[in-house]
């Protein structure tokens, strides 16, 4: 969970962790079902770079490129949701060494992007900017997610392992970048049209101001990148640094 997609999350425990207590796994049903999931998505953020690539060769240009992968894009970020459901339910707590609130912040921090702002503000959807994010989250959930799968069928190659806990250091702020990017370009359409802004007055007595909603979005990047970086390369050290583990792994 994203890139894709951090601080004052639990221990990391599995794959390079030395814990005396380890969670429980799931059962083989749940087990199955979750593989078929992480296959599943790893299967559609596959799709959504080959779509970038067979575009951008068509095109001989990288602008614009968003509209080539604008439905396989919203339907597997949006898959992520059952994510959500899957750490709530205690399934991958045991398989993936992850903070269930800060792998659920960026969930729903990528789903919120994907529909509140580029779904929503058509203006922002031919920036630079959303193909910079959308690579980003590219990469990093195809790794993801075949992290998940591997882990959980207790084979996970070293070189995934690799690119999970290495590759983020530039995949991360690349996709923070073009994120933040895309909100500031969304700004001034969104204040001007008054986009899902309520006004007073009105019978619940209730405003509610879009645009500065967003730059708070914004603001709210500010504590919280730092937190999910550091804590991946907190991760980073543990998991890596113990050169048995790449046996063990094979």
């Amino acid at each position: 969970m994203a890139a894709s997609g951090s601080g004052g999350s639990r221990a990391d425990n599995g794959y390079g962790s030395q814990q005396p207590r380890r969670r429980k796994g799931p059962g083989a049903l749940a087990t199955a079902y979750l593989v078929i999931y992480n296959v599943v998505m790893t299967a559609g953020w596959l799709v959504i770079a080959v779509g970038l690539v067979r575009a951008y060769l068509a095109k001989g240009s990288y602008h614009s490129l968003y509209y080539s992968i604008e439905k396989p894009l919203k339907f597997f970020q949006t898959g992520a949701l059952l994510e959500e459901y899957l750490l709530i339910a205690k399934y991958l707590p045991g398989i993936v060494p992850s903070s269930v609130v800060l792998t659920a912040f960026q969930v729903m921090s990528r789903v919120f992007l994907t529909w509140a702002v580029t779904h929503s503000v058509k203006e922002v959807q031919s920036e630079d900017s959303v193909l910079l994010f959308v690579v980003a989250w590219t990469v990093t959930e195809i790794i993801r997610y075949s992290f998940y799968t591997f882990s959980l069928l207790n084979h996970l190659p070293y070189l995934i392992k690799w690119a999970r806990y290495t590759l983020f250091i530039v995949l991360y702020p690349m996709g923070v970048s073009g994120e933040l990017l895309t909100i500031y370009a969304a700004l001034p359409s969104v204040r001007q049209s008054g986009l899902y802004s309520i006004s007073l007055p009105n019978k619940y007595n209730f405003s509610f101001d879009y645009y500065t909603f967003l730059i708070l979005v914004m603001i709210s990047y500010i504590p919280i990148f730092p937190q999910l970086y550091f804590h991946m390369l907190h991760q980073r050290r543990k998991v890596l640094s113990h050169p048995e583990e790449h046996k063990k792994s094979e």
